[in-house]
């Protein structure tokens, strides 16, 4: 985190339009860094919300009109052209992760001819920008601050760990075996439910190949995951 010599509210403008080139994100990055959250909702002027209870998401998309991101949540990276996605990440004042981290829903059908290399997933964390947020609840939303962002692409061990998940993932739920899918499972990647009602439901298949409702699911990176991308670089 950076606690001296940052850009006043001044030096920063939302930007109109998506990064043309890694300089120019690398840029708009560096710039941020070490901004309130209050500072960056101004220029975009967004409203701070009292509380993130209603609106988890919030401090993500602000970072993304912060960058440039305007994927409109498809499932492509969110700087399509550059292929980079962007993901925030809470930490607290010593640098440790506080949350987990989404990354994509969880296919539900179809998946027998499903491949790790055309996956959502390996296309979402081919390379990731990292933006960590001083985040501590006993921060004000306003005041939590940017910290220096990390580009990132997996290296070999995290490639094989990510894919070893994801497989194994796949296949049970292929078998039909969906319902016994627990948070315990996979030693990086995770499946939890996600949806934004209690009472969502998706298809899904049984052991018996029958059609089933379920809760929808979505991947997500473990904390000690990401813990170590922060580490490596700081």
């Amino acid at each position: 985190m950076k606690n001296s010599d940052q850009p006043s509210r001044a030096t920063f403008v939302a930007p109109q339009q998506s990064p043309a080139t890694l300089e120019e994100l690398s840029s708009r990055a560096s710039l941020i860094a070490g901004l309130f959250l209050s500072e960056l909702a101004d220029a975009c002027q967004i409203d701070v919300p009292a509380d993130l209870k209603g609106d988890k998401g919030w401090v993500g998309r602000l970072i993304e009109r912060s960058l440039g991101a305007f994927s409109k949540n498809l499932p492509v990276p969110d700087f399509e052209r550059l292929g980079i996605e962007l993901k925030t990440l809470p930490v607290d004042r010593q640098g440790k992760v506080l949350e987990t981290t989404y990354v994509t829903m969880v296919p539900l059908l179809d998946l027998e001819d499903r491949k790790w290399e055309s996956s959502t997933v390996a296309h979402k964390l081919a390379k990731v920008l990292w933006v960590p947020i001083l985040a501590e609840r006993s921060i004000d939303i306003s005041e939590r601050m940017v910290g220096q962002a990390i580009l990132w692409s997996p290296n070999v061990e995290e490639l094989g760990q990510l894919k070893k998940d994801w497989r194994s993932h796949i296949e049970t739920i292929r078998d039909g075996y969906v319902e016994s899918i627990s948070a315990r499972d996979g030693e990086v990647l995770q499946i939890r439910p996600k949806a934004a009602k209690a009472l969502d439901r998706r298809w899904s298949v049984d052991e018996d190949g029958g059609a089933i409702m379920t809760n929808p699911r979505g991947f997500y990176l473990r904390r000690s995951f990401t813990q170590n991308i922060l580490d490596s670089h700081f």
